[in-house]
């Protein structure tokens, strides 16, 4: 039996009557007390996920807003400060086991600090299930109230969380959420979804999962910059924008909108348990890479390590195969269900397309035919910059692929699957990390986006924008990159008839205005075929 059980934060509805959050925000305010040269304080420990801790002006550490009064001195040692800061490992297939590592760690320090004031040895972290029932779409209770029962400050609470309103109301955007919250109707919050669960491929591709897969794409040690994992891009990223969200005048953002802020807020970690949930659910049905750069992670060849201090003065180096079984580390959640079963995608898409007789054969188990072939369909010309209100942009299609595109879904049928076609958003760059973009395809003029869910091709949380897009020893300044998959939407076109045409209009639709000095851009929108 395991020794540490974290816990659904929702219990005795997310208030302090749920002693895990009490004791939680006992835990944090022991750790916030301690300088951040120390590296058991708060503030270390939130530098190692990433830190702004020098940069002269916002999102530089000295300019949060508090509570909590963020300091940015005394440093530790060059070799200590370099040896763990700025780790969190994004956009990599070792997204999972890397956060996995930092919330252990993490949960040691909160937990030594519980025992120290007389709590239990084996409290753990809870998880903000905001997927869950009821109204657990909201923040709990316990991270909103400025005291704590004692009537002494709540290290929980956070003036820097704006969430997806600005207007400081918590809540995460769920498909149904979505539909019962006004919102102006020129813009569009994109869902929060677990459709990831239903991916069968950790890395790579196929019917069931799109690029680059549940974990993310293969890297070496890697913070930040290009393209995120599907469990990474939703919900991870979403979460992380909508909570954090930006101020009423949108010149500065939330701690949560930023890596380099985001573990500064405590909701951090309770977010990060139930993503790590999310992965042990995913495993139930799903194994984890078995290639050795997978398992021996980036210490392997030269590259920095995984290495976290404890509350024994130690360092940990530890490797995503220590990671991959959340029972051999004596750890459990209260709630594991079983995983969706992969998407019925091609048998939905053949249904959709008249192609009956093999959408059956798929359905009991049978195969149709599919190559791996890609091919580029069309791309813009040049980089697109948005405005307040978003963008839109003509792709312009390759004649002769497009009737690839066309002949595929015209001829699905047993010998052959219909293509497969994505869209991918190149080289996005700019300075404010707190939108979400909604891409529709072919929306027409002057309709609103929430009336036309048919051409809705996803949504794209900005998480990590800034610092991707800055050229230092870590990043190449290439931005972040976005693959959807919009075969259902060529489906819809190719049955209406649209599809004979020399491009297709993408229009990027943000959650809320964007602001001025945003300075977002995308390099190119390409789209291509897989079949």
């Amino acid at each position: 039996m395991a020794q540490y059980t974290r816990a659904n934060a929702w219990n005795h509805g997310g208030t302090f009557a749920n002693t895990d959050l009490l004791w939680y925000a006992k835990g944090v305010g022991v750790l916030q007390t301690r300088k951040l040269s120390d590296p058991s304080s708060w503030w270390f420990l939130a530098a190692i996920h990433g830190e702004y801790v020098a940069d002269k002006k916002f999102p530089g550490w000295k300019f949060l807003p508090a509570p909590p009064p963020v300091p940015v001195t005394p440093l530790a040692t060059a070799k200590v400060w370099s040896l763990y800061k700025d780790q969190c490992q994004h956009q990599s297939w070792f997204f999972p086991p890397w956060h996995r590592g930092y919330l252990l760690a993490l949960e040691a320090h909160v937990r030594a600090a519980v025992v120290q004031l007389g709590g239990p040895a084996t409290w753990a972290l809870p998880y903000w299930d905001y997927l869950g029932p009821a109204n657990q779409n909201t923040i709990p209770p316990a991270f909103t109230q400025k005291k704590l029962p004692d009537g002494s400050p709540n290290p929980l609470y956070v003036v820097a969380r704006y969430g997806p309103d600005g207007d400081s109301n918590i809540y995460i955007p769920t498909a149904a959420i979505v539909k019962q919250h006004p919102h102006d109707p020129d813009f569009a919050p994109g869902p929060v979804t677990d459709h990831c669960l239903s991916n069968d491929l950790f890395t790579g591709d196929d019917a069931s999962t799109k690029p680059p897969g549940f974990g993310g794409p293969v890297t070496g040690f890697h913070h930040g910059g290009q393209t995120s994992g599907n469990l990474e891009n939703n919900p991870h990223n979403l979460v992380h924008v909508y909570v954090g969200g930006s101020s009423p005048d949108q010149q500065t953002y939330g701690l949560m909108s930023d890596p380099g802020l985001a573990a500064l807020d405590p909701i951090f970690y309770v977010h990060h348990a139930n993503i790590d949930r999310m992965w042990a659910v995913w495993n139930k049905k799903h194994p984890n890479p078995t290639d050795p750069k997978w398992l021996n992670g980036p210490t392997a060849g030269g590259n920095r390590k995984f290495v976290m201090p404890m509350p024994d003065g130690s360092s940990w180096t530890y490797t995503p195969k220590q990671m991959a079984d959340l029972g051999q580390l004596n750890y459990t959640y209260d709630n594991l269900p079983d995983p969706p079963a992969p998407a019925p995608v091609l048998a939905e898409r053949l249904i959709k397309l008249g192609a009956a007789t093999a959408a059956a054969k798929v359905k009991e188990g049978g195969t149709v035919v599919t190559d791996q072939n890609t091919e580029l369909v069309g791309a813009t010309e040049k980089a697109l910059s948005l405005s307040r209100t978003g963008a839109a942009a003509a792709v312009r299609l390759d004649p002769g692929v497009r009737r690839k595109v066309v002949q595929s879904l015209t001829q699905a049928a047993e010998s052959a699957a219909p293509d497969r076609v994505y869209l991918e958003l190149e080289n996005v760059r700019g300075t404010f990390d707190a939108s979400v973009l909604s891409v529709y395809i072919n929306l027409p003029d002057n309709a609103k986006p929430a009336d036309h869910p048919e051409l809705f091709a996803g949504s794209i949380a900005l998480f990590g924008l800034s610092r991707a897009s800055l050229q230092d020893d870590q990043h190449a300044g290439d931005g972040l990159s976005f693959v959807l998959d919009i075969s259902k939407v060529v489906d819809t076109l190719h049955l209406s008839k649209s599809l004979d045409v020399d491009s297709l209009s993408v229009k990027l639709v943000p959650n809320r205005e964007i602001p001025d000095h945003a300075q977002i851009t995308v390099g190119r929108i390409s789209i291509y075929r897989k079949g």
